[in-house]
């Protein structure tokens, strides 16, 4: 499984999540998990659970496992994540919520780009954008979920080695997110884009333009306080620092992402910070710092190719198990199509002979009045 040395893009699916009508005190426990999930995902699948216990509603149940799924992915546990997103995903085929809907097709695409089946969140996702065009233009909601599209479109560009595309898409769904009037909702998003764009421009050796997205998507962090996506800005500029042989500055910044990233637990992040520490005591001559953070950053790198080897296997066994679905589905329409000609054609035969037996009968009748008539 490939190194993914960039933040996947965990879109923040429960912050977009209000609950309309009447609060109640689930209400007040979802939202409490939502900014948890970042910081401590652990808590916010705990809350997560205890609210499934009492949850009745069917889309305040979509919208708990949805904010689990997020947590999932946010540490990096793809086989609990996808889990809980295809609870998400069936109970979202009985609600009437067109908008709930379309946000569980994007948080399923989103959950198969994490696991790197692209072809499978490109399928999701065109399915979302079908039911996206169907809506009314000026919704908030629309610009949303549509900026989502784009960036998680951009991150299957970026993964594919296609920065200049990807920068096409992240600068769209940059622009789509301005156009939502809940701001706040957006800064968790932003902050990942922005992100994801210095990503882009130090592939392209652009180093001014990545040290300004890289400061934009802390800024953003800091803002709403989220501990995992203020650390992976901090790595991004180290990493600029690095190229710069800056390297003195850039283990300082790696030091404050380690600590803002204690509680996270995400495997990803761990090991991108483990790598940088490691280049740079190797690139500074300190032998004895680089074995030890090589070492941590090739254990940790161990961990998260077994997390996502668990979690494709299991894909790969729902896949399976959809495609004989669809199979049976295919196999018993056929047999209904083919009975259903069956029965017609025995109904036209049966009507065909029983005209034919009306006929003769008929004709049997007038021979006879005729003969009746020439006698007469």
């Amino acid at each position: 499984m490939k190194v993914i040395g960039h933040i996947l893009l965990c879109t923040a699916l429960c912050w977009q999540l209000s609950v309309f009508g009447q609060k109640t005190p689930n209400d007040s426990l979802l939202k409490k998990a939502a900014l948890e999930v970042y910081n401590n995902p652990d808590r916010a699948i705990t809350i997560g659970k205890k609210l499934l216990q009492t949850e009745k509603d069917i889309n305040k149940t979509i919208k708990i496992y949805l904010m689990m799924s997020t947590a999932g992915i946010a540490k990096r546990n793809f086989d609990e994540s996808l889990n809980y997103i295809l609870k998400a995903r069936e109970l979202g085929q009985k609600t009437n919520d067109q908008k709930l809907r379309i946000t569980v097709l994007i948080s399923i695409a989103l959950q198969f780009q994490q696991m790197e089946l692209l072809s499978k969140s490109l399928e999701s996702l065109d399915e979302a954008d079908e039911h996206l065009r169907k809506l009314p233009e000026g919704l908030s909601f629309k610009y949303f979920e549509t900026a989502r599209s784009y960036a998680l479109r951009g991150m299957i560009y970026k993964s594919q080695s296609n920065p200049e595309i990807a920068l096409q898409e992240f600068l769209i769904a940059i622009q789509n997110f301005e156009k939502v009037k809940e701001k706040k909702q957006t800064y968790y998003n932003q902050s990942i884009i922005y992100y994801n764009i210095g990503r882009c421009y130090l592939a392209l050796n652009q180093l001014n333009s990545a040290d300004s997205a890289f400061k934009k998507s802390m800024e953003f962090a800091s803002t709403i306080k989220a501990k995992s996506l203020e650390a992976f800005a901090l790595k991004g500029l180290a990493e600029m620092n690095k190229q710069n042989h800056r390297n003195q500055m850039a283990l300082e910044l790696l030091t404050k992402a380690g600590n803002l990233s204690k509680d996270v637990g995400d495997l990803t992040l761990n090991e991108g910070i483990y790598k940088e520490m490691a280049d740079n005591y190797l690139a500074m001559g300190r032998q004895n710092l680089y074995q030890i953070y090589n070492k941590k950053y090739f254990e940790t790198r161990l961990k998260r190719e077994q997390s996502e080897l668990s979690s494709v296997d299991r894909a790969i066994d729902i896949h399976n198990m959809e495609a004989k679905r669809r199979s049976r589905e295919m196999v018993a329409h056929y047999n209904c199509y083919i009975g259903t000609v069956i029965v017609s054609g025995l109904l036209v035969f049966g009507l065909f002979f029983w005209r034919m037996f009306k006929t003769r009968q008929n004709n049997k009748k007038y021979q006879k009045e005729i003969q009746k008539l020439i006698r007469s």
